[in-house]
């Protein structure tokens, strides 16, 4: 019995890790909106575009740069399911903590931006 009980809590816990680990990168998450155009020991820069109506899928990143090619509106809920709206124009660029949340994008146009994800966390 007790055997049995610890094999499915460990079938559990794997199928949980596994799913966490695979849900986390944006690239595995959704490979048709997110492409990895470079990626070394101290940064990985993703390539996300995403059309009207469209989500990401929970994802995260470390910290990260933003830099938006084609602007739009998008909802972003965080892992904690809280939302906000954010609406961004080409050229601007922003920093972002670490984070783990889903996009949508909400509004008429495709958004297309590049990511830099930072490996090495900055010092504060």
């Amino acid at each position: 019995m007790k055997a049995n009980v610890l094999l499915s809590f460990l079938i559990i816990a794997l199928l949980i890790c596994g799913k966490t680990v695979h849900a986390q990168d944006a690239a595995k998450v959704a490979p048709d909106k997110v492409k990895v155009l470079f990626d070394n020991d101290k940064v990985r820069v993703l390539d996300f575009k995403f059309k009207p109506g469209e989500k990401t899928g929970m994802h995260s990143h470390p910290e990260y740069i933003l830099y938006v090619l084609n602007g739009g509106t998008s909802k972003t809920t965080l892992s904690n399911g809280k939302t906000s709206e954010m609406t961004t124009k080409a050229g601007e660029v922003r920093w972002n903590e670490a984070v783990t949340h889903d996009n949508e994008n909400i509004g008429k146009t495709e958004i297309h931006a590049l990511v830099i994800e930072l490996k090495t966390p900055t010092k504060k």
